[in-house]
């Protein structure tokens, strides 16, 4: 999925759509989402000043906002429910990410049970783990 397919399923736009291309979507199992890291992400403005990191909680949202457009796609989610996050569990930050990174999220679907989705989420710069979570999600009317 292009940009332009991802803002057609997610409600997330400028500066909190966090994911710039979706690939390798395996029913059932996982999927694979791209953010570029740029300089001009407002949110360098103020954190860090002369030495720019991506915060956590943003890379967290980016890992979910993938699940998210996983689950819509996949399980055919209606357009008029938003996913909610429900739980944040093992979060794990390996290594700083920081402007010129390009962030590779893997999130593998670990379980579906009564509308609640879980995904073992890891993230990468290269090869390298830069940080891991079990996110946990559901879908309600908005």
């Amino acid at each position: 999925m292009n940009i332009q397919q991802i803002m057609e399923i997610l409600p997330h736009r400028f500066p909190f759509l966090l994911v710039d291309r979706i690939e390798e979507v395996d029913p059932g199992n996982k999927v694979n989402g791209y953010k570029n890291v740029t300089i001009n992400e407002p949110f360098f403005q103020g954190h860090f000043p002369g030495h720019p990191i991506m915060p956590g909680v943003l890379i967290l949202e980016a890992m979910a906002q993938v699940g998210g457009a996983y689950v819509t796609v996949v399980d055919k989610i209606e357009k008029d429910r938003v996913t909610y996050f429900v739980g944040i569990d093992k979060a794990r930050f390996r290594k700083p990410v920081m402007p010129g990174d390009v962030l590779r999220m893997e999130m593998d679907l670990l379980s579906r049970r009564r509308g609640i989705y879980q995904f073992q989420g890891n993230a990468y710069v290269g090869d390298t783990l830069v940080a891991e979570a079990v996110l946990k999600a559901t879908f309600a009317k908005k």
